[in-house]
């Protein structure tokens, strides 16, 4: 494509006009790592170099980094040498992440792997003379696994051409620009961690002020004392941080932070919940943050990340609709005293063609009616790499009246007064007696049951025992001190209560211990995986409250010994 500036070209005349400049800096208690632009630059020449005499241009990389400066070091490189760099966590991680990165190294067919180790004696390359790989806007740019929420994860071809547009749309969007600085907690590997809070700095002339996720999950405030530190203009992050920190951080905590520079607090999680938000700004006024600085969006791997934002420096849009319409599919203001919910926008698409579908008879629906959302434009993906016939059906969608080209997301949504309304994900909406029933709004009802619930994660699922579908809750608990007869009066009053709630029955709350919901590397509800495991019997519960049927097909463990008090349950996420 003529014309054609890719990453590397945008990267590159950074480098010349601000050589100095810190282009990131990582951050571990008081220890920094900094590389200027000219540094970052000359480390990727290097490993280009080392590259060059071990790969051709095409073949697949691992990048598989602890927290540091070490992960955007190869990656560059990678580019620089026409290498597809495919992220994925550090070795060593829990047993799980394990079996997630031996699966993307077979699927992805990657020749070799880039990690502390060979990273220090690729930098010793000299890589001053090399002239980095010409690329195209089809050039696969690199592969991002996804998230696996719903499904086994796919390995997304994100093309030079879309990683460059999503970038320009994200500052066409926001007005982000050069002397901002980006401040964030999320792994390297991650989509929005990645392009959002790496490549965009990067691409723009900004600094990107990096910390360890685990920093964060032992310290939420930590995260907020680097912004404050460093004056961040942007940090994204999903939904549960901005509520973990809402629920932990104390008032003396907060007392000693300065927000008030924090202009874009961008949330990604899908759906955003508005009590969350709520309760964010609400908790941190005293530290100078505005409502104002909450951007919900919506994206995705699939359209390299950003599809749709909030317009700066205004507040969330919130709307409040009718939970018997919303059942019903449509977007009906709720009447006074009527049962209703509050959903999020997730602000308006610019640049992007998107279209709300009927996923059963592809005919595009009006405002205000939920359906399945598709997505064309120069951001979405080429497809799934070595699966043409997933890239077939989810890339190559066609409308009912004969336009194609559509990315079909998966997601439900609508449209109303120019904002995008998430709802919920198509394949894990759970239709009883005719109603559409989304897993998050009821697991959001759980956690209002009972105090023992309020803070900790539960998945919601449907399961088909027999006829018709049932509702299950697996509701994670902290059961030390619990005697069964504890364990059986809290599951019964939550199940009677839930019930009572929903206006239909629950067939099924099943209580594990903390850490035993599955979740995503975003934090996201595994509620597909969950399902499985409830329906194999792979879940340890210390009590099930299940109906007979549900007993009947679906047959539990036995209930694990409550621990005692004094001993301590193992948190992992």
């Amino acid at each position: 494509m003529a014309g054609f500036e890719g990453f590397v070209g945008a990267f590159r005349r950074r480098v010349m006009e601000t050589p100095r400049r810190t282009a990131v800096r990582f951050c571990a208690g008081e220890d920094r790592e900094e590389l200027s632009y000219e540094a970052l630059d000359a480390a990727a020449r290097s490993v280009a170099r080392w590259l060059a005499d071990r790969a051709e241009p095409g073949d697949r990389a691992l990048l598989s980094f602890f927290p540091g400066t070490g992960f955007i070091q190869a990656f560059l490189g990678c580019l620089y040498a026409g290498v597809v760099p495919v992220p994925v966590p550090a070795q060593g991680g829990h047993s799980q992440q394990e079996a997630r990165t031996d699966g993307i190294a077979a699927d992805s067919g990657a020749r070799l792997v880039l990690a502390e180790e060979t990273l220090a004696e690729a930098l010793t390359a000299d890589g001053r003379d090399l002239e980095p790989f010409a690329a195209d806007a089809g050039t696969l740019a690199f592969l991002q696994y996804t998230s696996g929420s719903t499904s086994d994860p796919k390995g997304v071809m994100v093309p030079h051409g879309a990683l460059v547009h999503n970038i320009g749309l994200m500052r066409r969007s926001h007005g982000w620009h050069s002397g901002m600085t980006w401040c964030s907690w999320l792994p390297a590997y991650h989509d929005m961690g990645l392009i959002a809070m790496m490549l965009t700095p990067l691409h723009l002339g900004g600094t990107a002020v990096l910390m360890s996720p685990t920093e964060f999950l032992k310290r939420p405030v930590s995260w907020l004392r680097l912004i404050d530190q460093y004056g961040a203009d942007v940090s994204c992050a999903p939904n549960f941080a901005y509520d973990l920190c809402s629920r932990l951080l104390s008032d003396e905590q907060i007392a000693g932070l300065d927000l008030s520079r924090w202009r874009y607090a961008c949330n990604g999680a899908e759906p955003v919940d508005a009590g969350t938000l709520a309760r964010f700004a609400k908790r941190f006024a005293p530290a100078g943050f505005r409502t104002e600085a909450l951007l919900p969006g919506y994206g995705m791997a699939e359209t390299t990340l950003y599809v749709s934002g909030t317009r700066a420096d205004s507040a969330p849009v919130v709307l409040r609709v009718s939970a018997d319409g919303l059942a019903a599919g449509s977007l009906t203001p709720a009447e006074p005293g009527e049962p209703a919910q509050d959903l999020v926008s997730s602000g308006i698409v610019r640049d992007l063609d998107v279209r709300i579908v009927d996923p059963g008879t592809a005919r595009e629906l009006p405002d205000g009616q939920v359906g399945e959302i598709w997505i064309r434009g120069d951001s979405v993906a080429h497809g799934y790499w070595r699966r043409p016939e997933q890239t077939a059906q989810a890339f190559g969608a066609v409308t009912a009246s004969g336009e194609g080209g559509f990315l079909r997301t998966g997601d439900l949504g609508a449209l109303d007064a120019g904002e995008l309304y998430v709802t919920g994900r198509l394949k894990e909406m759970i239709i009883v007696h005719g109603r559409n029933l989304y897993p998050h709004d009821i697991e959001r009802e759980v956690r209002a049951l009972d105090k023992a619930f309020a803070e900790l994660p539960a998945a919601v699922f449907s399961v088909r025992p027999g006829a018709h579908e049932e509702i299950v809750v697996v509701q994670e608990l902290r059961a030390r001190g619990l005697g069964a007869d504890e364990l059986r009066a809290l599951a019964r009053g939550a199940k009677s209560r839930l019930s009572a709630v929903l206006g239909v029955r629950v067939g099924g709350i099943v209580l594990v211990r903390v850490g035993q919901v599955r979740r995503t590397t975003s934090g996201k509800i595994q509620r597909t995986r969950m399902r499985q495991l409830f329906e194999q019997g792979g879940l340890a519960p210390v009590h099930a409250e299940l109906d007979a049927q549900l007993a009947a097909a679906f047959a539990q463990p036995a209930a694990s010994a409550p621990l005692p008090a004094t001993n301590r349950e193992a948190v992992h996420r």
